[in-house]
């Protein structure tokens, strides 16, 4: 196959694709974001209720993005306006909000020796008498002001950049694994005024707080959830999640919220609260993908079961998966995952470093053509009919392809993948255009004949290599 000979950055054509999308983007903001709900004729994804739109969900996330967190008491304040400014600049449209139920987090466990303070959290400090960390004692029976302020300041400020939220409700790796953990819980008996207690079974975990069996803490909980939805109903880009890795005997409580805000947001009259998706993810440890699968959420996060670090199983359609680094690594993958995901019909999302204050080292530029290739997911979606859009195995040589046969072919070849890979195709007219995602550069565009059946493509590079064939189906003589 010939190659054109000149290069165009692959970054100056998403940023001319970005400056059309803006605009777009910003009629999308006035005339609405939303809500999602899956799309019926390709539910590996969802649609913009209003408009039909479908829409790929790509982004960083981290950790410190709704509550404060590090080694000063107060912990500094996390600049939210920079952090979505840069997501937008990446053309990243999707966070995952970040709550956490301790009022501290010794990093031991995530193999580094910090001590982060963390604030504010959802419940008012109010007293009488101090809690385990000498502060005034939860009250559990009243919000705090701030943490909903913060919560509904920081949807619309995503809102305003196009990007959609995942509101974390609870957090259970914490509660786990991190060192003190429980004597930091506002359900500690010494740490709040209203005598609960969610340590049922008296070992000092407390992880039964996510379990069904205490009324005294679901309903406390339940009471949190309505502030919730109450707080960020009205928001068109607004999803839930229960919560972050939670361990496995979490599955029932977590089904029950799932139903719970469902319900609370089906008690309305017409024209009443709107409705969001609902997700699940991976649980931690010991959790099973099927669980996720069986659950009555709208989208899971699965763990690397079934190969979603490596080589990620063709997604089905039962349930929108997003798939999340967090889960996976933790922080963690490369430019290739991010693809192979995209191309298995997936979601590709990333567990950020970001600044390095929390976890990490400071602005670590190795993750970078990740977050880049996290971006260009969306410009190359924006160019296929999505709600056509399925990814099959067998159409390329790779095993990387997302097709809408006959129309537009996306396919990936991984470096060392081989020099040549082949496409089936049925016969027509195509513009065929290469991406080195290496270097983010475009290698050539030319337009072919080609017959019905497997055409040879040789990409005139060694690293990752994006082709996008563009085509129309011919019933004329075929022809080399």
């Amino acid at each position: 196959m010939k190659h054109v000979e000149w290069h165009v950055e692959l970054a100056a054509i998403v940023l001319l694709v970005l400056g059309s999308c803006a605009a777009d983007r910003c009629d999308a903001v006035e005339e609405g974001m939303g809500p999602l709900v899956v799309c019926r004729a390709n539910p590996r994804y969802f649609q913009n209720a209003a408009t039909g739109e479908v829409v790929l969900l790509t982004g960083s996330h981290t950790w410190a993005n709704l509550v404060d967190m590090g080694t000063t008491d107060p912990p500094p304040a996390f600049d939210f306006e920079k952090y979505v400014d840069w997501m937008a600049g990446l053309g990243h449209n999707f966070i995952r909000l970040w709550t956490w139920e301790l009022v501290a987090w010794d990093t031991t466990a995530n193999q580094q020796s910090k001590r982060h303070t963390v604030g504010p959290l959802p419940y008012a400090r109010t007293g009488p008498g101090n809690a385990l960390d000498g502060k005034p004692r939860f009250d559990l029976t009243k919000f705090d002001s701030e943490y909903f302020g913060r919560l509904k300041s920081r949807v619309a400020a995503a809102r305003n950049r196009g990007i959609y939220v995942s509101v974390m409700l609870f957090e259970g790796w914490g509660l786990q694994f991190a060192s003190g953990a429980w004597e930091g819980h506002p359900f500690h008996p010494k740490n709040n005024i209203n005598g609960v207690d969610g340590d049922t079974n008296g070992d000092g975990s407390g992880v039964e707080v996510h379990e069904l069996g205490n009324e005294a803490v679901t309903a406390i909980q339940e009471a949190y959830v309505r502030k919730v939805i109450e707080t960020v109903n009205g928001f068109d880009n607004v999803l839930y999640e229960i919560s972050n890795e939670n361990h496995p005997p979490s599955t029932a409580w977590q089904y029950h919220m799932i139903r719970f805000i469902k319900a609370c947001e089906a008690q309305s009259a017409s024209g009443g609260p709107l409705r969001h998706p609902v997700g699940m993810t991976f649980q931690y440890k010991g959790g099973r993908n099927e669980t996720l699968f069986d659950s009555p959420a709208d989208w899971v996060s699965p763990n690397p079961d079934g190969g979603y670090r490596d080589d990620p199983p063709v997604a089905d359609g039962r349930k929108v998966v997003i798939n999340d680094t967090d889960h996976l690594w933790g922080i963690g993958g490369n430019q290739g995952w991010v693809w192979k995901s995209f191309l298995r019909g997936h979601h590709p999302i990333f567990m950020d470093p970001y600044d390095g204050e929390v976890l990490g080292p400071v602005s670590d530029s190795r993750w970078d053509p990740i977050r880049r290739s996290m971006g260009y997911t969306r410009q190359f979606a924006r160019r296929m009919d999505m709600a056509r859009a399925v990814p099959v195995k067998d159409v390329a040589s790779t095993g990387y392809c997302l097709a809408d046969e006959g129309r537009t072919y996306l396919v990936f070849r991984a470096q060392g993948q081989g020099d040549s890979f082949t496409v089936r195709l049925p016969r027509g007219t195509y513009t065929c255009e290469w991406f080195d995602l290496s270097n983010g550069r475009q290698v050539g565009v030319e337009t072919l004949q080609v017959r019905t059946g497997d055409r040879e493509f040789r990409p005139a590079f060694a690293g990752d290599a994006l082709l996008l064939l563009t085509g129309t189906v011919s019933p004329e003589k075929e022809c080399d």
